[in-house]
């Protein structure tokens, strides 16, 4: 006899468990969390930025969440700067849950051209599964453009895309958030700040010193080179033991 289940919740129960649908199930519920998520932008005014804000550190849908790796202070005063500049170009290394750039993209020009680079398995954090794509692609305006490497950044394969990519453009903003070891946030301000244009911005997360498993080297080189720039550190507690942003302005 054809066993038939007691109700929808029961068969998408089942549905849920079977590792052979689960991959088509993880993209079902990227694309239904990018649709919520778009329904709940347009509930916001768009100068409402602790608004967004909220929006990012609480929204769930599904077990898919996109919280920042971020202090909500810091990020807040971060976006008030960059909704100033209202990019056109900018990058970020580092994307993991895509919090961070979800707010990017928010402020950012409405036509704007939006890189995110991000090492699957990184060490400190980095990488996202390939079926949170699609909750990703959700974050742009109608006009934007959004290409997503799952590169290593240190990769000369990976500057070069980036740099065709911009198609002789330069970048507005540059987000570095991604390999949190001395020579490896070293190596990415010393191949992709050349590509920010002069009065652009280049920030660094994870300014604050604290254990190395948090932040690595960043608070190391930040000091090294702060002194040669016109900087602003927003940070609201130095005794934290990690996060703080370090803002370049070039």
């Amino acid at each position: 006899m054809l066993f038939v289940p007691k109700s929808i919740k029961y068969l998408v129960r089942t549905l849920r468990r079977s590792q052979i649908f689960k991959p088509a199930i993880q993209i079902l519920d990227a694309k239904y969390a990018g649709y919520l998520l778009k329904q709940r932008i347009t509930q916001l005014d768009e100068n409402d930025l602790k608004g967004l804000i909220d929006l990012a550190f609480s929204f769930y849908c599904l077990g898919i969440k996109i919280k920042p790796a971020q202090v909500e202070e810091e990020i807040l005063q971060l976006l008030y700067i960059l909704k100033d500049l209202k990019p056109k170009y900018l990058m970020e290394i580092g994307t993991f849950m895509g919090g961070t750039l979800f707010l990017f993209c928010q402020v950012a020009d409405p036509n704007a051209v939006i890189i995110s680079v991000d090492l699957p398995y990184g060490r400190f954090g980095g990488g996202y599964p390939k079926w949170r794509i699609p909750l990703y692609k959700s974050f742009v305006k109608s006009n934007q453009k959004l290409y997503l490497f799952r590169l290593n950044s240190h990769d000369p394969k990976t500057f070069k895309l980036v740099q065709n990519t911009l198609n002789n453009q330069l970048l507005d903003f540059l987000f570095i958030d991604g390999d949190h070891s001395y020579e490896g946030v070293k190596l990415d301000f010393e191949m992709y700040s050349p590509l920010v244009r002069r009065g652009g911005i280049i920030a660094f997360h994870d300014i604050v010193p604290g254990p190395e498993k948090h932040v690595g080297g960043v608070p190391i080189f930040w000091n090294e080179i702060k002194n040669q720039f016109k900087t602003l550190e927003i940070v609201k507690d130095w005794n934290r033991g990690k996060a703080g942003i370090g803002v370049i302005f070039k």
